[in-house]
């Protein structure tokens, strides 16, 4: 048993490395700039897709709000490029609204290892304090969706009207350099999409990691009977926090990079129906699986780009379309179907064996006897 595990898990591990390996060495020449930086947004966003995964999925706590951890690591990472000017000097943006002055809580986003550590511990911390004051209070299934949502809009609404501090609608963008290398430069964009690879490759061993063993059961033993897991001995609030914190700074990261390949952060990434965007993407690769996540985002994401590119008034309806499709004919997903037709091809249904069997239980043949008389 351990031998055919550590067999699958070689093999796996195989499959990632040579997909990996594929993105970073092989997609660069085939595809152009452009197509690249696309890949590599998608990818970014694949992060954020594991993370949902890893909540929705796994610990059954469909998060409607993920925008806010996703924008949040973007806006991080994107206050310390816009900070890349000479002494002295402002983020332009500030010029435009009379600010004259650099807000106190900008200052510390002149260092770039504490913008890195920011992108992962604002969200992680938000996210790990909201959950704890909706779990502790044993709230869930749809009212914890409709408070992340809730929590969404007042994110949204609070950058969005934040000119002096944020720019508002237009968020941050034109950025210029980092570390000397000019940001929209084609070469520092691969070196972002490399990155994000090894990130997504990262995440993914993470997600597996919490997901296998004893702790990965624990969290499907909340999603499919919590009272069960409290009467076992365990506090499933505890555990709740801490995988919607890690999920949290998954998206933070995730909205870090999107943010380097795009070029920009707006409080649109905070808007609802971006997050509820997530949530689909998960839902069309499967959930419980990690890479229909993953595959969930890039099939979305691409059918979207095509769709536009096509059909730029009615993408949406295609859309739309695709996700109730997926709803009512695989409600699994993609992966989930793929699985199914697996076993259905490979296995025959195995008939349950019972000892003793009814026809030849003395104590059944005895009832019998008697009721018939």
């Amino acid at each position: 048993m351990k031998r055919n595990r550590r067999r699958l898990i070689f093999i796996e591990v195989g499959v990632v490395v040579a997909i990996a390996l594929i993105l970073i060495l092989i997609m660069p020449v085939i595809l152009s700039n452009f197509r690249l930086n696309l890949l590599g947004r998608f990818l970014s966003l694949a992060i954020v897709a594991l993370g949902i995964d890893l909540i929705w999925g796994y610990t059954g706590l469909l998060s409607l709000g993920h925008g806010i951890f996703f924008g949040l690591g973007g806006y991080a990472i994107a206050m310390y490029l816009k900070l890349q000017v000479p002494q002295g000097e402002l983020p332009d943006f500030m010029g435009l609204y009379g600010v004259t002055e650099l807000p106190w809580f900008w200052k510390p986003f002149y260092s770039f290892p504490f913008a890195v550590v920011a992108v992962v511990v604002i969200p992680a911390i938000l996210a790990g304090l909201l959950g704890y004051l909706v779990f502790r209070n044993r709230l869930k299934g749809v009212y914890f969706s409709i408070l992340t949502q809730a929590a969404t809009i007042v994110f949204f609404n609070f950058f969005n009207g934040q000119q002096k501090l944020f720019n508002g609608t237009n968020g941050l963008i034109d950025f210029t350099t980092l570390f000397k290398a000019t940001v929209s430069d084609a070469k520092t964009q691969f070196v972002f999409y490399t990155i994000t690879v090894l990130f997504l490759v990262a995440t993914y061993a993470l997600c597996r990691w919490l997901t296998s063993g004893r702790f990965g059961r624990l969290l499907i033993a909340i999603r499919d009977d919590e009272s069960r897991v409290r009467f076992s001995g365990y506090n499933p609030t505890e555990f709740k926090v801490l995988v919607f914190a890690v999920s949290g700074a998954i998206a933070g990261i995730a909205g870090a990079f999107y943010t380097l390949q795009s070029g920009s952060i707006s409080p649109r990434a905070m808007d609802i129906a971006f997050s509820i965007e997530m949530v689909i993407w998960v839902a069309v690769g499967g959930r419980a699986t990690l890479v229909g996540a993953i595959l969930g985002t890039l099939l979305v994401n691409y059918a979207r780009v095509f769709l536009s590119e096509q059909f730029s008034e009615i993408w949406l309806f295609f859309q739309g379309a695709l996700f109730l499709i997926v709803v009512t004919v695989l409600p699994d997903g993609i992966v989930g179907w793929l699985r199914e037709q697996k076993f259905s091809l490979l296995q025959r249904p195995s008939q349950i064996a019972t000892y003793p069997s009814l026809e030849q239980d003395p104590e059944v043949q005895h009832e019998r006897q008697n009721l018939g008389n």
